[in-house]
């Protein structure tokens, strides 16, 4: 079989360029059906022609802060004025107690605010004997000046606390407190009237019956007068006393407040069952100096 014979030379330009020419018009045809190219990717005016996605989560306005169920730094007022009852662990007298001396109490019920127990019962209080003043021999009763200054909440919690008692005084015996919250001893008048009246009673029937005469009856009661108001001058009036289980109320003198996380109590609380103090007279000193 004899080879196919090629086309002569002077035609192979002509072939080139027929072939390119069909291949152009296909490319041509192709991009008019699909629609134009893309642009290279490479060129920064190609970039910029892509279209963009705005990121709508990262301009999203942010939560307003006071919609916040908590707010960790919130802080709950407990008004000035405020009383909270109190009962005494240690007990105080004039006759011993010296300033600085400590003093010790607890809470006998919650105290709430907006609707929630922020000071429940049983928690502690703490203070100090600021004045101490015996009861003097011819004038004068004993008086005591107490401060708290610290309050320790059932979980720990310590408090600084702006109080001074007030209210009665529950000592069982006749002392009493005024506004300052200093509290007095009582006078014990009528004691010292008694005293009186039996050293004059005794003074009397010891000289009627040394001298067997109402004379003699009439010095014996004025001996005895003297003795007796000579022994009422020389000891002491009744002392002022805070016996173990004494109660009164702590009045808030400033505002305090507290971290409104740290008072998330849920339940009122329960104070020490501590017996009151027994009713008692007053009573003067038995040794007159």
């Amino acid at each position: 079989m004899k080879p196919a014979k090629l086309p002569d030379k002077t035609l192979w330009p002509a072939l080139i360029l027929s072939v390119f020419g069909i291949w152009g018009f296909g490319i041509s045809a192709f991009a008019q059906q699909s629609g134009p190219m893309p642009p290279a990717l490479s060129s920064p005016e190609a970039v910029s022609k892509i279209p963009q996605v705005q990121n709508t989560a990262s301009t999203a306005p942010a939560p307003n802060a006071s919609q916040s169920p908590s707010k960790p730094n919130a802080k709950i007022e407990v008004p000035a004025g405020t009383r909270i009852p109190l009962v005494l662990h240690n007990a105080v007298s004039t006759r011993s107690a010296r300033e600085g001396d400590p003093v010790y109490f607890e809470t006998l019920f919650p105290v709430m605010i907006d609707g929630r127990v922020v000071i429940p019962a049983g928690s502690y209080v703490s203070g100090e004997v600021t004045a101490s003043k015996r009861p003097g021999r011819v004038k004068g009763r004993g008086e005591l000046m107490v401060k708290l200054t610290t309050m320790i909440l059932p979980n720990a919690y310590m408090v600084n606390l702006n109080a001074v008692p007030g209210g009665p005084a529950g000592t069982g015996g006749g002392e009493t407190m005024d506004k300052e919250g200093k509290i007095t001893g009582d006078s014990d008048k009528t004691s010292d009237a008694a005293t009186v009246a039996k050293t004059t009673a005794a003074g009397a029937g010891i000289g009627a019956i040394a001298a067997s005469s109402g004379k003699g009856a009439g010095i014996g009661a004025g001996i005895g007068a003297a003795a007796g108001l000579m022994a009422v001058l020389l000891s002491r009036g009744p002392e002022a006393e805070l016996p173990r289980g004494s109660t009164l109320d702590a009045v808030i003198d400033r505002s305090i407040f507290l971290d409104s996380d740290k008072v998330q109590f849920s339940s009122p609380g329960q104070a020490s069952t501590l017996p009151g103090p027994p009713n008692r007279e007053p009573e003067r000193s038995r040794v007159p100096f």
